[in-house]
């Protein structure tokens, strides 16, 4: 069975940085692209970043560009989300998942385009 497990979520002061870690088993992740998501309470889950296993090519929100960057080790079958510049906001539950839809020219925004899905880390931005 597939999984995705994410680590490295905390509490952070605003401009500080936290890097994610998005570690697949059970399959080989550098054949899927993987998405990073975020949810607050009450509020629609959002589609931030994305990378392809085909080339590496990346999607960022343009609430996270310039911001955030998105790796991956398939090395160690791990993608990570660096965070830097972190805003003050509510907190969120940050959840990878895989998706075979993406492509350097079409970025699937909707959850519902992705077939597998970790548990989801929690960051909170405050001081």
């Amino acid at each position: 069975q597939v999984q995705l497990v994410e680590s490295g979520g905390g509490l952070v002061q605003p401009g500080g940085s936290l890097r994610l870690s998005c570690a697949a088993s059970r399959f080989t992740l550098g054949y899927y692209a993987i998405g990073w998501f975020r949810q607050a309470p009450g509020k629609e889950r959002e589609g931030i970043s994305c990378i392809s296993g085909s080339d590496g090519s990346t999607y960022y929100a343009d609430s996270v560009k310039g911001r955030f960057t998105i790796s991956r080790d398939n090395a160690k079958n791990t993608v990570f989300l660096l965070m830097a510049s972190l805003q003050p906001e509510a907190p969120a539950v940050y959840s990878c998942a895989l998706t075979r839809r993406y492509s350097g020219s079409y970025y699937p925004s909707s959850p519902h385009e992705y077939a597998y899905w970790g548990q989801g880390t929690q960051v909170t931005v405050s001081s």
